[in-house]
């Protein structure tokens, strides 16, 4: 693969409950991904998805790049997260991970700054801009459309600018010197 080459980007819906808000967060931020010609775009739903399973580590191990769209539940992020992003372990090492964070007063980044710890012991490198909804519904219209478009989309290019960035820079340093900690 040539650092030329489209970034894959895995977006992980990390809430699994049924009434959830999980996937009009990540359908948003998903469309403003996809207008990129840099990115090319898995959909990673953990409600959808076996944990673990050989099939859940080979999507983990072929993305370049990850944005984990997570709730914020009890000043922290979802339980099943935890058991998804541990249930593999070498496929995270030396590649970047973003956040788009959902919640109360928070927006969510009480449960991306645990997040942050989790990754680096993981080896993966976390971008510091975020997307963050503060109050989460009350943040998007009855279609799914951010009541605050150019603020959150501004975010979300910045976002994705820092991810694509770190994707290629370490997909070039792990072509030249494999990362083997």
């Amino acid at each position: 693969m040539t650092s030329e080459e489209p970034v894959q980007l895995a977006v992980i819906v990390g809430s699994v409950r049924e009434v959830r808000f999980g996937p009009v967060v990540a359908t948003w931020f998903v469309g403003r991904a996809k207008q990129r010609d840099d990115l090319t775009i898995d959909v990673i739903d953990l409600a959808d998805t076996p944990i673990p399973s050989a099939g859940f580590a080979d999507r983990i191990g072929v993305a370049d790049a990850y944005v984990v769209v997570t709730p914020e539940y009890n000043h922290s992020f979802p339980g099943p997260l935890k058991h998804a992003i541990d249930s593999v372990r070498t496929q995270w090492k030396a590649k970047p991970v973003g956040f788009v964070s959902y919640g109360g007063l928070s927006g969510g980044l009480r449960a991306v700054e645990p997040l942050r710890v989790v990754f680096a012991e993981l080896h993966a490198v976390t971008v510091r801009d975020t997307v963050s909804f503060h109050g989460g519904r009350r943040c998007f219209d009855e279609a799914g459309n951010p009541r605050e478009a150019h603020q959150v989309n501004l975010a979300a290019t910045i976002l994705l600018d820092q991810v694509t960035w770190w994707a290629h820079a370490l997909r070039s340093a792990r072509a030249v010197r494999p990362y083997a900690f």
